[in-house]
């Protein structure tokens, strides 16, 4: 099924759109996606809301009087309740779209974009048995997987990641973008033709150019 088309200016789509298809393409590579954030998140968030409903039911049914005591700490208790659901929105989560595991490697992936660039960026940290964990920051435009029209392509996508992260690279090798290191080389090997082609300078051409004009000055005696 294609992805939606979505405006292209604007980035709240732009990144939303990115996000969902990150753990869609890792779990079809066998990564064992956790919700344990979303689901504290839920529940802090379900369970404000069901105080606030109880509240609201019980004070139409049995009025002001028959319910303030209960009241007051039912507000307290929902204050409470959505003050710990933004701690564990901004402190907690931070961003994070995907925590997971795969071959017993932990990894945590969070994105961010700045307002007014259109440029993803992810934060992510994994940690494989017997090593240190690992904190990589990438960026990418988003036109890197967005057409002109709007549409979302995977295949792009799915290289950079692949490409840009150790861990994915190795659940996903065909997706590995190795022509990086090939026009690397392309670019040395170049460099060094133009070197080669160059005319000499220092101490080896001077020798030359002197040579030269002792040649031009035999032959005029001559």
């Amino acid at each position: 099924m294609s992805s939606p088309k979505i405006s292209v200016y604007s980035l709240s789509d732009l990144k939303n759109t990115t996000d969902d298809a990150l753990p869609n393409y890792l779990t079809s590579l066998k990564f064992q996606q956790s919700h344990f954030l979303a689901d504290v998140r839920l529940a802090l968030g379900y369970s404000a809301v069901v105080i606030a409903g109880v509240t609201f039911y019980a004070d139409y049914k049995l009025g002001w009087d028959a319910t303030k005591y209960w009241t007051f700490w039912a507000v307290l208790a929902y204050f409470i309740l959505n003050g710990a659901l933004t701690y564990w929105i901004w402190a907690v989560e931070k961003g994070k779209i995907f925590t997971g595991e795969i071959n017993n490697t932990l990894i945590s992936i969070a994105s961010s974009v700045t307002k007014h660039k259109p440029i993803y960026n992810l934060q992510v940290r994994y940690n494989e048995p017997g090593k240190k964990p690992q904190v990589l920051k990438l960026s990418a435009p988003f036109t890197r997987w967005f057409d002109s029209d709007g549409y979302f392509v995977a295949t792009p996508f799915q290289h950079w990641l692949a490409t840009q992260i150790p861990v994915v690279g190795k659940a996903d090798p065909q997706k590995v973008d190795k022509s990086a290191g090939v026009k690397g080389q392309d670019q040395v090997m170049e460099a060094r033709q133009n070197m080669g082609s160059e005319e000499p300078t220092g101490p080896a051409a001077d020798g030359a150019s002197s040579s030269g004009a002792r040649s031009r000055k035999s032959k005029k005696a001559t």
